[in-house]
């Protein structure tokens, strides 16, 4: 798997945003279906990620062969994550969404976290001119808001990390409209697990 740009943990001069090139194929869910699964919130070893994740998916209500390519696919994107921030455990998200959340622009207080919307529109995010002009006060209507692809794989780069340089995103706006999405976060895990803000 290839990500377009370079995110360097020792690099201040790093890109703030990197994403997957080659997005998984889209799964073809109803929302009957994604309203039977609970969301899945927990902290795993890299080295024991493909069993102890395949148990989750299939306790959350995930059915074959989701359960496969979904196991198969975040195993790869936690491991490779893992190795770029240079830990061993990460906290993985699994979410069915249907409101406006994490609606305004923001960036995570984490040290990075990678972000694939797997079922509906992906997360919406600012490039580093329209960013400036929002922490300055512009109104994001007025900016040119930009947003990945169902099945994209984004790395965005959190305030911990670069404070000032820190990637801009949000949640697309959605509540009202009947769709749902399918969002996986991963972050490196914390002693103190950080809000999913």
């Amino acid at each position: 798997m290839r990500f377009l740009g370079e995110i360097s943990r020792s690099s201040g001069a790093a890109v703030n945003l990197a994403v997957r090139d080659q997005p998984l194929e889209q799964l073809a869910w109803t929302s009957e279906h994604l309203e039977e699964l609970d969301d899945i919130s927990e902290d795993f070893s890299i080295s024991a990620i493909p069993g102890d994740l395949t148990s989750c998916l299939r306790g959350a209500g995930y059915r074959e062969p989701d359960t496969t390519v979904l196991s198969t696919d975040i195993a790869e994107l936690a491991t490779q994550f893992a190795r770029m921030m240079d830990v061993d455990r990460v906290a993985i998200r699994l979410s069915v969404i249907d409101t406006d959340a994490c609606r305004r622009f923001h960036a995570d207080y984490v040290t990075a976290r990678l972000i694939c919307t797997y079922v509906g529109p992906g997360t919406q995010w600012l490039d580093d001119a329209d960013a400036a002009a929002w922490a300055g006060g512009a109104d994001p209507d007025t900016l040119t808001i930009r947003q990945l692809d169902s099945g994209d794989v984004a790395i965005f780069r959190g305030r911990l990390w670069a404070p000032d340089a820190a990637a801009i995103h949000r949640s697309p706006p959605i509540a009202g409209t009947g769709v749902q999405r399918l969002v996986l976060a991963i972050d490196p895990a914390a002693p103190v697990p950080i809000a999913h803000v």
